[in-house]
């Protein structure tokens, strides 16, 4: 009998993959996927405890479900991810209707944990050890991610996948829940890693994300004893045939080494685009987030990229309003964002996260209201930046890789006057959002495309028609 699976992911693209690998191994069970909550036999939740908003939507959306458990209490609801790891029994306690709990270590479990569920076994819990709860070795066991099944209904784009090549983070920025719910960092071995990318090549996969908490802090030792770093993964990885782009995020500052970045501009598949997390631009308001550098260490690994690597773009991440930020602190952080320039910034108000050590050593005494007008005044600084930046873009030819219909095009698909021709979306190399009307049979295909308009974080162009040979699907 066919069942069905519905499953909701929040967070970042760790959580993505996590969801991509959870539904492939649910499908060699038989399960098929479903949007409707109502229809599934198995509802999902992959969870992010980065932030306070995330987890609060995890529990409003399991709200909903207490009537549905109720009329229909064969079927087994789930939560997995950061949030799972991080609140453990807790999720029981405020949401009993929950059968399932498992950690971003333990998701190879998820059908045989379904399955003693509906054997009538009860609740079902399995997570990691905590970063205090055994040595390293026993506590990076317990965090080791499964074999990598692929379903490609679960990415962005079938043509597009993410690439794990590293979990766990051992920075301990003070602000942060990572590295107790993601354990330990370690490198997957790039036997494995190349071996996926082949295969997912092979399978009509143009572009891949190699993802990583501090991805550019990747080092592994094969079979052979080498060790690898990152530049010997992209050199690796360029060689693969029908791959044409290489991403990697998120990257962490003092690990923007030259040999990387030679790398980055050698390499003619490997992406300039760059989003390295800044968060402050002042030292003392960094030094109490245990960043690990300092505003001049971040101009330094700034001035290299500039230096290395041509047509760069680098984007940010930033939190305002962490624990004693003053008016002057939240200043040179503005500063910083201008002399930088962005190609475009992620701004999130601090959030006090229970387990962290900012919340066992600073007190949360930035009032929400602050924090929240300086959200609003760096984000509209960084969206004029972005709009300045784009516009020098206009009148030039950009290579885009088609992702797919745009969402006003979606919108409007039942109204289309001509469907051999809609409004399509992409990305250039550096990451820049690119909106343009073409045919569908075009996704999938890397296009050249000229701009003639824009806003702070899309352009608008139109594909060159006058060539139209199949070399230029090639070009990056």
């Amino acid at each position: 009998m066919e069942k069905r699976l519905f499953i909701e992911t929040v967070g970042c693209q760790m959580n993505m993959l996590d969801s991509e690998l959870v539904v492939a191994s649910l499908r060699k069970q038989g399960y098929v996927l479903t949007t409707k909550p109502e229809e599934a036999d198995t509802l999902l939740f992959n969870t992010c405890s980065v932030r306070a908003q995330s987890e609060n939507k995890t529990y409003s959306h399991l709200g909903m479900l207490r009537d549905l458990k109720e009329k229909n209490p064969e079927k087994v609801i789930g939560v997995m991810g950061c949030m799972a790891q991080n609140h453990q029994h807790k999720i029981f306690t405020r949401a009993p209707y929950v059968d399932l709990i498992v950690g971003p270590g333990q998701l190879h479990q998820i059908p045989s944990m379904i399955d003693k569920i509906n054997a009538g076994e009860g609740k079902q819990i399995e997570v990691s050890l905590g970063r205090k709860d055994g040595t390293r070795d026993q506590i990076t066991r317990s965090h080791e991610s499964f074999d990598p099944l692929r379903d490609p209904e679960m990415r962005p784009t079938p043509f597009q996948a993410y690439v794990r090549i590293q979990i766990g983070c051992d920075k301990f920025c003070t602000y942060c829940i990572v590295p107790s719910v993601r354990g330990p960092e370690q490198g997957r071995s790039p036997e494995d890693i190349i071996r996926e990318c082949r295969h997912l090549a092979e399978h009509g996969t143009v572009e891949i994300t190699l993802v990583g908490q501090t991805v550019n802090s990747y080092k592994a030792t094969d079979a052979s004893g080498k060790q690898w770093r990152l530049a010997d993964l992209l050199t690796e990885l360029q060689a693969i045939e029908g791959l044409e782009r290489i991403k990697f995020v998120t990257n962490y500052p003092k690990d923007m080494t030259r040999e990387l970045l030679e790398a980055v501009r050698d390499l003619s598949k490997v992406s300039p685009y760059l989003h390295v997390p800044l968060q402050s631009g002042s030292d003392e308001v960094l030094k109490r987030m245990k960043r690990g550098y300092t505003v001049a260490d971040y101009r330094e690994m700034m001035a290299r990229i500039r230096e290395i690597v041509p047509g760069y773009a680098v984007s940010s991440d930033f939190i305002v309003g962490f624990c004693g930020e003053t008016e002057e602190d939240f200043q040179k952080t503005v500063e910083l964002v201008e002399e930088c320039r962005f190609k475009n910034s992620f701004i999130f108000k601090y959030s006090e996260r229970e387990g962290t050590r900012g919340a066992e050593l600073f007190i949360d005494d930035i009032p929400h209201h602050v924090k929240q007008q300086r959200n609003n005044d760096l984000l509209a600084i960084q969206n004029r930046i972005s709009l300045e930046d784009n516009q020098k873009l206009i009148g030039d030819t950009v290579h885009v890789l088609v992702e797919g219909p745009s969402k006003t095009s979606l919108k409007k698909a039942d109204e289309a006057d001509n469907p051999h021709a809609t409004q399509l979306i992409g990305r250039t190399h550096c990451d820049r959002i690119v909106v343009f009307d073409g045919n569908p049979r075009l996704i999938g295909k890397i296009m050249p495309v000229v701009v003639y308009d824009c806003h702070a974080h899309t352009l608008f162009g139109e594909v060159v028609t006058q060539e139209c040979g199949p070399e230029l699907f090639a070009l990056g």
